[in-house]
């Protein structure tokens, strides 16, 4: 994606809102709920904004939603994009390209993964301190305008310390299980096979998902201080307890543990 493409993006949000961006918010399947959360909305269809795609995926409405959460500006993606969906990574990473051109220095993504970790259970959440990427490309591939970054990223430390100390800190005052992990991406669309989880648990994964890695890298790229929160919506490990499952099933144990989530967030927000 070309930099004047993502500033006419920029440029098209700025007229809308002047608002000057606290913390940016990325969520994944199931995890719409959220949104109600925010107040004095705009909000702002993806095809309002030339360049920007629209995703396929159910529960992705395709939405930006500018407002307050707890005190602070935010702008929440509502609805993400996948490589599986035949985007490509720079489509993938756009929300963050355009977090970063407005300037944000802060980013939450969330995710529906299947755990790896034997004692993970359905309806856990995860946040992220290390991720394991086994997608078949990478964001930063290709010509690396200066106004991205470095080009070559070191992802040492790209989940924010404080916060995961913070949020690990709130779960607990609130009774929330929040297991603290390592996120393996794959590209999907496809669930994985019992070999496959198997392996995924040899190299050190908690849990697996298709998305989150591509935005991390990108985020990280930008400099910005980076939280991802894993919700489990399928246990895959070890295989005496893999169930086939569906999307229909994933989405549903999603918006079943979001008001657990949105316990953290609503204090986490105050660390921004």
């Amino acid at each position: 994606m070309q930099v004047k493409a993502i500033q006419k993006i920029v440029e098209a949000i700025l007229a809308k809102s002047q608002t000057r961006i606290e913390l940016g918010i990325i969520l994944g399947t199931g995890l719409h709920d959220f949104v109600n959360y925010i107040k004095s909305q705009i909000i702002i269809s993806y095809n309002e904004l030339e360049g920007l795609p629209e995703p396929s995926v159910v529960s992705h409405e395709g939405k930006i939603i500018i407002g307050i959460f707890e005190g602070k500006n935010v702008l929440c993606f509502l609805g993400r994009f996948h490589y599986y969906e035949g985007f490509t990574m720079q489509q993938v990473v756009l929300p963050v390209r355009v977090l970063q051109f407005l300037k944000c220095e802060n980013i939450w993504i969330t995710n529906a993964a299947g755990s790896i970790n034997p004692t993970y259970n359905l309806g856990d959440i995860m946040v992220l301190n290390d991720h394991i990427n086994l997608q078949s490309d990478n964001p930063l591939r290709g010509k690396s305008p200066i106004e991205f970054g470095a080009r070559f990223p070191d992802m040492l430390g790209a989940y924010c310390q404080n916060w995961i100390k913070n949020a690990k800190r709130i779960a607990t005052e609130n009774n929330v299980v929040l297991h603290e992990g390592v996120y393996a991406a794959v590209n999907g669309p496809n669930l994985e096979t019992p070999a496959e989880y198997k392996m995924l648990f040899v190299l050190g994964a908690d849990v697996v998902g298709m998305s989150t890695v591509p935005e991390v890298i990108v985020a990280k790229q930008a400099g910005m201080r980076i939280a991802v929160f894993s919700i489990i919506t399928d246990v895959c490990y070890p295989i005496e307890r893999l169930r086939e499952t569906t999307l229909d099933a994933i989405i549903k144990v999603a918006k079943d543990t979001e008001p657990k989530l949105l316990k953290i967030l609503t204090k986490l927000i105050h660390e921004v």
